[in-house]
């Protein structure tokens, strides 16, 4: 008899990523087969999205689409962020959703499964299990995702930070560390795999550890790491917090070779005022301070941040601030989003009386302005050589990514050879692109 088969949409960030690759791994091991076409599926999961206006969008497209292509013996099943906030709304506008999953309920995904299919059709409109507010580890489901040689690694999820703007609290609750030990163990299997760089993903990495009683909690799981996994070339730090990085995770991070000298630090406006608003750390200083001593620490540092533009209050002059934030501090790589209203958050009495057309054209002008940044590091590493992870080569060319370029959100090294996947070579820089570098290898020189 053959097995039930699955269809599985992963769609928003990297966290969802390995949510989706964590209940893969459970339907497998209960005897379900993954599947890459949606009509040859049993049953159609959908992990979505629910942080933003536009991602709720992209999410019920996805939703409506296999709605309305499902077949009378198929299953469809929402889980994730849209479904734990607005579930009974997705219920109403999507008819033909037969399951629904909370973040934090994605062990149940089993459990869902095989309900729906005991009940038969007609079903019941959903099944969805009371949210847990902590994500117990069982010791044999990994918590990441391998893409390629990379790989994600989830080390916390949930959020205790007070930012105004933010969903994400209302969503997946607060932070919960995951133990160190299972941690360890997940990069373990990782290097097994043959995985050449580990990403470091939470909502807050910097918090890593907060509610276990750690202190300098990241610092010191990267150590453990780099201990137990020595073949991994690059561990990658995401997602950190303003006023969270202290000496002694630069330290760590200056000391050892494995650890990349790269670091997404989100600081979403350059203005305090703005900044107080948002309910964010608003000591520039602090800012500059920290970034001073990691470029002395790193000379070769790699620093991405993300800005949000048209807050509610953001004056032309606190706009225009910004700006000169960003000429001053040359980040090497930046976001830039438009503030996007979310009912239930603390900004909502603040409401969104900032024109879309003005969010707009500051935006424009934020990212002329950092590609014009970018473009000047980019050039100024011509004629040096770069460690480059290779993901893709045709047509005489391959495509990778140095440690400057974390996976899905920044810039690729172009090649002008091809070279097998999963390949580490050095690259030397020839040309510069605002976001893309090109070079040759210097294995047949």
């Amino acid at each position: 008899m053959p097995k039930p088969r699955f269809y599985f949409l992963s769609l928003g960030c990297a966290k969802n990523t390995v949510d989706s690759q964590s209940m893969t791994v459970l339907l497998d091991r209960a005897g379900y087969a993954i599947c890459s076409c949606p009509e040859e599926a049993d049953i159609l999961i959908v992990n979505t999205c629910g942080f933003i206006e536009p991602a709720r969008d992209e999410s019920l497209v996805e939703l409506r689409r296999l709605a309305e292509g499902k077949k009378p013996d198929q299953l469809l099943i929402a889980a994730g962020c849209l479904t734990q906030r607005y579930g009974e709304q997705v219920t109403r506008q999507v008819p033909g959703i037969d399951g629904l999953l909370g973040t934090r309920r994605w062990r149940d995904i089993v459990q869902v499964v095989q309900a729906l299919r005991e009940e038969g059709h007609p079903k019941p409109l959903c099944h969805f299990p009371e949210t847990h507010m902590i994500d117990t580890e069982d010791g044999e489901t990994p918590r990441f995702a391998v893409q390629g040689t990379s790989a994600y690694l989830m080390i916390a999820d949930g959020c205790r930070r007070p930012c105004a703007f933010c969903a994400i609290p209302l969503i997946k609750g607060t932070a919960v560390s995951r133990l160190p030990e299972a941690i360890v163990e997940d990069a373990r299997r990782l290097q097994e795999y043959g995985v050449r760089e580990v990403n470091l993903i939470a909502q807050d990495t910097s918090d890593y550890g907060h509610d276990l009683g750690m202190v300098d909690g990241l610092a010191n799981l990267l150590e453990e790491l780099v201990r137990v996994a020595p073949e991994i070339d690059w561990f990658r730090i995401l997602y950190a917090y303003p006023g969270c990085v202290t000496d002694r995770l630069i330290e760590v991070m200056a000391t050892h070779p494995q650890i990349v000298p790269y670091l997404d630090m989100p600081l979403q406006h350059g203005h305090p005022e703005v900044l107080r608003r948002m309910r964010r750390p608003a000591n520039i200083d602090w800012v500059y301070k920290t970034i001073g001593k990691m470029r002395t620490a790193m000379p070769d540092l790699a620093l991405r941040t993300t800005f949000i533009v048209g807050y509610p209050g953001e004056t032309q002059e606190e706009f225009e601030a910004l700006l000169d934030f960003v000429t001053e501090i040359r980040f090497d790589r930046v976001g830039v989003f438009s503030f996007s209203f979310e009912v239930g958050t603390p900004s909502e009495p603040l409401g969104d009386p900032i024109p879309p057309e003005v969010k707009q054209e500051r935006r424009g002008r934020l990212m002329t302005l950092q590609q014009r940044i970018s473009l000047e590091k980019n050039q100024a590493l011509v004629g040096r050589t770069l460690q480059t992870l290779i993901e893709g080569r045709g047509d005489g060319l391959s495509l990778g990514r140095s440690y400057r370029d974390a996976p899905e959100t920044d810039g690729m090294v172009i090649v002008e050879e091809e070279i097998p996947v999963g390949e580490m070579v050095p690259v030397r820089i020839t040309s510069a692109l605002p976001y893309d570098l090109t070079g040759t290898t210097e294995i047949n020189e």
